[in-house]
């Protein structure tokens, strides 16, 4: 999910420290920096950090997974990864994978063994599944960088899921950040709940006006607005004119939204965009398809258009 990959890499880039901090399960890290990890011809890690730790400088390597890695499967990538940083850093390599979806990671040893009596190979990696680990403690710790994960987290004990997400949204927008951070963490929040609440339940939860209003101004909405038009997404509208303006930006609607979302739900849909002749309301549905958080949401929008 492209979607995911972004917001996930936008967060550690942009809060390094967040993130060095919750995977070392330390606070004595020092001069965090975001390392390139642009490699040619190969398989480049999700995120690298240089940290210091008692004086000593030591790489953490992040890889965020939405699903099970077979081929390769994660230790051999793992097993890659880590032998290329030792080659190019020469520095202690201290890895993990998180894994998003509570269904994921299930097999993974956190290790590779090359299982040969002349020649052993173990190679170790740390793996962290977030539906495993306590959401309240990232909650009161204040990271920015890391809340848009919680909803992802053990809600604690006794409490339902819906009420553990309205809980951190409500943390999110009390938090005391500036509007472009709270948009931000707000809509990278709304992104990543989708790979564990149902769209009704997110709905439900963020579709007050006024979190709407915020994160239609985050960067993940801008983001996905420049990549529907680097796609040729807005080709659709202007081929509409020779064509049928109407058609066309029908059409630019389904594309988003089956780059966003799965493509055969939104196909259900075709036939009620079909219904709707009035194009100021379909180039509104066009800006909403970019920017609401679940196919759900979009749903109650036609609702009211119709």
């Amino acid at each position: 999910m492209a979607e995911i990959d972004i917001v996930s890499k936008h967060l550690i880039q942009t809060y390094p420290a967040d993130f060095a901090r919750f995977a070392l399960q330390r606070d004595d890290i020092q001069d965090v920096k975001v390392l390139d990890t642009e490699q040619p011809s190969v398989r480049r890690p999700d995120s690298l950090l240089r940290v210091c730790i008692g004086g000593k400088e030591v790489l953490v390597h992040h890889e965020f997974q939405t699903t099970d890695s077979t081929d390769p499967p994660m230790p051999r990538r793992m097993a890659g990864y880590i032998g290329r940083l030792i080659e190019r850093y020469g520095l202690p390599v201290h890895s993990y994978v998180l894994y998003l979806r509570p269904n994921t990671g299930r097999r993974d040893p956190g290790y590779y063994i090359q299982e040969h009596p002349d020649h052993l190979v173990v190679i170790r990696y740390k793996v962290l599944r977030l539906s495993q680990l306590p959401g309240q403690a990232v909650l009161d710790s204040g990271s920015v960088g890391l809340l848009p994960f919680a909803p992802l987290m053990q809600p604690p004990a006794g409490q339902a899921e819906a009420a553990w997400l309205e809980q951190c949204v409500a943390k999110a927008w009390d938090m005391p950040l500036a509007r472009s951070v709270k948009a931000d963490v707000l809509t990278g929040l709304t992104l990543l709940s989708d790979l564990v609440y149902n769209p009704q339940t997110i709905t439900a939860i963020v579709s007050k006006e006024y979190l709407m209003d915020l994160m239609r101004e985050s960067s993940f909405a801008q983001y996905l607005t420049q990549q529907a038009r680097e796609e040729g997404i807005e080709q659709g509208i202007e081929q509409g004119i020779e064509q049928g303006i109407e058609q066309g930006i029908r059409e630019s609607i389904q594309e988003v939204l089956e780059l966003r979302f799965q493509p055969e739900a939104m196909r259900r849909l075709a036939a009620r965009l079909g219904a709707i002749d009035d194009v100021p309301r379909l180039k509104q549905l066009f800006r909403a398809a970019i920017q609401v958080p679940s196919l759900e949401a979009f749903r109650l929008l036609l609702d009211q258009a119709e």
